[in-house]
């Protein structure tokens, strides 16, 4: 994989916000620079931030936070970018509070509440990120970045599936999903208290949890990926055509 992908924006109030683009396809295409964007929570930008978003061109701007998530942080947005809520509601929270409550609670704890969490993401909440595609076949919504709080989980499926959906390899998707470890800060606030191992496991990346979303989106739609493109996220053909049109090169 190429060692300058993905491209990430360093902002102060923020992080993990990079470019999608430049990833390559099976077709040898690359997904144009400067269209699509991903990031964690936009709520704690500072002035200089907003500028730096500002100059990238955002039209639109996705959000995948629940609904309480979404109205307890409002993002802070650059003049002429729309802010379209697709929520995504988190389901790790009150089970998590109930292992902080447990002494013996484990990493391994946390990563089985976020393996039920990734199941979720990719077959109850599916249309959500039908909602992102729909957004994404207008190209006067472009540049278009999506986002979560930690840009990472929710985040990190959208970006798989768009990239799967463009002709990209599992492994791309992946390499997409794993830059994570170096590029987001672990700035989101946990609750007082969590301990360490229930932390770390929090802000890690899980690779094997984003391929069974995967696969379990698969499974769901007709067990075949072009089924899922085509009844999950409303990709038939000349849609699928028009969107790699629109975002390869």
């Amino acid at each position: 994989m190429p060692e300058d992908l993905p491209i990430a924006i360093p902002l102060d109030g923020a992080s993990n916000l990079r470019d999608l683009g430049g990833w390559q396809m099976a077709d040898g295409r690359r997904l144009r620079l400067g269209h699509l964007y991903r990031s964690a929570t936009l709520a704690h930008l500072t002035e200089r931030d907003v500028e730096t978003i500002a100059s990238l061109g955002l039209r639109t701007v996705c959000d995948l936070r629940g609904v309480e998530e979404a109205a307890h942080r409002p993002s802070r947005l650059p003049t002429g970018a729309e802010r379209i809520h697709l929520p995504i509601e988190p389901t790790v929270g009150a089970s998590l509070a109930d292992l902080m409550r447990r002494e013996l609670s484990t990493g391994e704890d946390v990563v089985d509440l976020l393996r039920r969490a990734y199941l979720d993401y990719g077959t109850r909440f599916i249309s959500a990120y039908r909602g992102l595609f729909d957004l994404l076949l207008e190209p006067e919504r472009h540049a278009l970045l999506f986002h979560c709080s930690a840009g990472k989980d929710r985040t990190g499926l959208a970006a798989a599936l768009i990239l799967t959906a463009l002709g990209a390899s599992r492994e791309t998707a992946m390499e997409d999903y794993r830059a994570t470890d170096r590029i987001w800060r672990r700035d989101l606030a946990l609750p007082p208290g969590t301990p360490k191992p229930l932390a770390d496991a929090l802000y890690a990346t899980h690779p094997e949890l984003l391929e069974a979303a995967l696969d379990a989106a698969v499974e769901a739609h007709g067990g075949a990926m072009p089924l899922l493109l085509e009844r999950g996220l409303g990709l038939n053909a000349s849609r699928l055509e028009r969107l790699r049109n629109l975002l390869l090169e």
